[in-house]
């Protein structure tokens, strides 16, 4: 029987994918091999989700885990993920895991695993569940360079590398780049950076991104520089005493969770501690939805609308 052309290019292609592997990606500390392609992949949290429906892998996935807890799946997430069941509201357990069957977890430290937690790779690793960790998670288990951007290109290379959909993760990381430089090549020069506060969450002691979180590559990106940029964390607690002395041009709200964007701003306006604050004192907030201040394909969108406002009168 000959084949028809759709299923000629479907064996070809198939056949082209199974030639590249085994493969062997790097994961944070360690080296991950995949004999093929996961067929049964989860991942958690929504930019890390996206990630992978960007690179068109929902049919490679029996479900996500870590949104509905924390987040709302927008329109821009909804159409492409389909049917698929969020397994969990928060952090998956094990349980679920191997309850769902899955053979690939894409996860990370903080973003669906804790260091000496009950989900780890070590821990799934017994049960044929093999783990690749988000790129900018990787300081909790071992020394890293300061965040960059190529932290959410490498974690997009890696996974078209998993997939066997290499060609198409690299084209959306050089669209991205290219994109990224032709902004910025035509943005307006600064006399100096804008100094920026991430706020994300708390009031006691505010949650902010430090050196290693990739809102720092982004607010760089957009001309400006992360106050808490000494912080040797990516998301940590700080006090308010440094970000009062460091005198913010600009306060980012990381907008999710039960606190609304709108309720973390009016705290810091009607707080008498703040007054003083640049920020504060010229009304100067930015709004960034999660998924756009955590890795995944919407960075190059949120820099663009952040330097728009670090160019702001």
């Amino acid at each position: 029987m000959r084949l028809t052309i759709l299923a000629a290019a479907l064996f070809a292609t198939t056949a082209a994918q199974a030639d590249d592997f085994p493969v062997t990606v790097r994961s944070c500390n360690r080296d991950v091999t995949f004999a093929a392609p996961p067929q049964r992949a989860v991942s958690n949290d929504i930019n890390l989700t996206e990630m992978m429906l960007t690179l068109g892998l929902a049919d490679r996935m029996v479900g996500y885990s870590g949104i509905s807890g924390w987040n709302k799946i927008d329109a821009t997430i909804r159409k492409d993920i389909g049917q698929l069941p969020e397994l969990a509201p928060q952090y998956p357990s094990k349980e679920i895991l191997l309850g769902a069957d899955a053979d690939f977890y894409f996860a990370g430290w903080n973003y669906g695993m804790n260091v000496g937690g009950a989900v780890t790779p070590d821990t799934l690793a017994p049960f044929g569940i093999a783990v690749y960790e988000l790129t900018e998670s990787c300081i909790h288990v071992m020394k890293r360079e300061k965040s960059s951007m190529d932290d959410m290109y490498v974690d997009l290379l890696n996974l078209g590398t998993i997939f066997g959909v290499r060609d198409k993760a690299e084209a959306l990381v050089a669209g991205y780049k290219q994109e990224l430089a032709d902004f910025q090549a035509k943005l307006p020069r600064l006399d100096r950076p804008v100094k920026v506060f991430i706020y994300d969450s708390g009031e006691q002691k505010p949650f902010t991104a430090g050196r290693y979180a990739i809102p720092t590559a982004m607010i760089e990106a957009a001309g400006g520089s992360n106050i808490a940029d000494d912080v040797e964390a990516n998301w940590a607690e700080i006090g308010w005493e440094p970000v009062i002395e460091r005198n913010p041009d600009v306060v980012v709200i990381v907008n999710y969770g039960e606190v609304t964007a709108e309720q973390k701003i009016a705290f810091m306006r009607s707080n008498p501690a703040f007054k003083d604050i640049a920020a504060v004192r010229n009304n100067r907030f930015v709004v960034l939805e999660y998924v756009e201040a955590t890795p995944g394909p919407r960075n190059i969108a949120a820099i663009k609308r952040l330097a728009e406002a670090f160019r702001a009168d």
